[in-house]
């Protein structure tokens, strides 16, 4: 009796199409990311991104407890960056992110993307409805994350505040707590309108109120980065002037030596703000005053607190839906303009300026956390029914700072400058007269 001998195992094929089914060329060596073009090869090597554990574990069950009494109906305290107990009136601070987390050190180390909890992706199918089982007596309590962060029992009374970290973008790391006062921030809304009140458009004069003005949160990354830049240009610098011609017909020239400019250098950016809202930072000036927001920074960011949802009890919020990889190119922009102004400096001889027309920069390493800045906010939507504008006066929550956009009637405008026009030229002519 013979034996059969076993068929020969299959070839490692993955199926049609596999590169096992084609052999390799002979003489080729074998792909990889030295061989790719250089953008795809540095998002391919770059080292993924380093988390910062910013949770808070003590207020994941919705809870905010006193320390003193451990009653969970806490506020901030009006004027200051204090929690306070409503019941026993006990007063604690706040943990500062900066010092807990460590974020004011280490700029010139940073190296690729670091990451904080609060400002990791958000999730395409996280909800906005969070569900929390009362403590106190058991029942269940919903938060609308769209709309608040905060709600109370309608059993017992407990207050609840969305803390855990879902990927809704709902939660940040930190929160930069409310200084300026709503009775504050309505009488420099009221001041700033009433020194532009003669241009003011009449509709908005008999609508204005600016006791509704709301108190909210937006949302920011702040991003401290590290980074490189070669700036290139033409500068000249003028050697002659001169004049030709006479009367109407006299021209000025002028000489000039020219130079090939360049500059490199390298820097770090240490708090650097960026609007992670994407309607906020929809910057149409031709729809909306949304930039008017940028105009009140700075926040003093240094003083932000870890997350705690008992500071935007009695005010509004919004969610981020903006993540990391959306607000690069904002950020390359911002730096490129940093490093603009930083050579400013070094190119005072060049009195005829420097023309810049190659830039390059190449960010080393950078680190993201999701932070609630405090506006007061008034708006309103001037008439004109679809594509009107809608205007905003904004009050930075800490500093006070505000700035605004008023709508004007053209037709003052207008006859102001030619009132003005009119009276420059009568001066210039009775100068004139003097003078002969």
């Amino acid at each position: 009796m013979s034996s059969a001998k076993p068929p020969p195992p299959p070839p490692p094929y993955t199926g049609p199409g596999s590169p096992r089914d084609v052999p390799p060329l002979p003489g080729a060596s074998p792909m990889g990311p030295g061989t790719l073009p250089k953008p795809i090869r540095d998002e391919l090597t770059a080292p993924d991104p380093v988390a910062i554990d910013t949770s808070a574990e003590e207020l994941k069950d919705g809870q905010n407890h006193c320390p003193k009494c451990g009653a969970t109906d806490i506020r901030q305290k009006p004027g200051s960056d204090l929690l306070v107990c409503l019941y026993c009136r006990n007063e604690w601070h706040g943990t500062r992110v900066e010092e807990r987390f460590g974020l004011g050190t280490g700029l010139d180390q940073l190296e690729g993307t670091i990451v904080a909890s609060g400002a990791q992706d958000i999730a395409a199918d996280a909800a906005s409805l969070m569900s929390y089982q009362c403590t106190g007596c058991g029942a269940e309590v919903t938060v609308n994350t769209q709309t608040t962060m905060t709600a109370r029992c309608h059993w017992c009374r407990h207050v609840f505040g969305v803390n855990e970290q879902v990927a809704n973008g709902a939660v940040p790391d930190a929160v930069l707590p409310f200084r300026i006062t709503k009775d504050d921030a309505v009488a420099r809304i009221r001041q700033f309108v009433d020194k532009r009140r003669m241009f003011a458009l009449k509709e908005f004069k008999e609508q204005f109120t600016p006791e509704n003005v709301v108190g909210v949160y937006l949302p920011y990354m702040i991003v401290d980065g590290k980074a490189s830049a070669e700036i290139a240009g033409v500068g000249e610098i003028e050697t002659r002037r001169y004049t030709r011609g006479s009367g109407k017909n006299k021209t000025t020239y002028y000489d000039a030596d020219v130079y090939q400019v360049e500059r490199r250098l390298d820097f770090t950016v240490d708090d650097l703000p960026l609007e992670s809202s994407g309607e906020r930072g929809n910057l149409d000036t031709g729809a909306n005053t949304n930039n008017i927001i940028n105009t009140i920074l700075p926040f003093d960011t240094k003083n932000a607190v870890k997350w705690n949802a008992s500071f935007l009890v009695g005010f509004s919020s919004e969610k981020r839906d903006r993540d990391v990889e959306h607000l690069r190119p904002r950020l390359e922009d911002q730096l490129l303009s940093i490093a603009r102004a930083k050579v400013e400096s070094s190119v005072g001889r060049y009195d005829r300026g420097v023309r810049w027309e190659q830039e390059g920069l190449d960010v080393h390493g950078t680190r993201w956390v999701s932070m609630y800045l405090p506006v007061w906010l008034y708006s309103y939507q001037e008439p004109g029914g679809k594509g009107a504008m809608l205007h905003y006066i904004a009050v930075n929550g800490r500093t006070g700072e505000t700035m605004g956009s008023v709508p004007v009637q053209q037709w003052k405008l207008l006859l102001a400058a030619l009132t003005v026009g009119t009276i420059v030229e009568g001066i210039a002519l009775w100068i004139i007269a003097v003078a002969a």
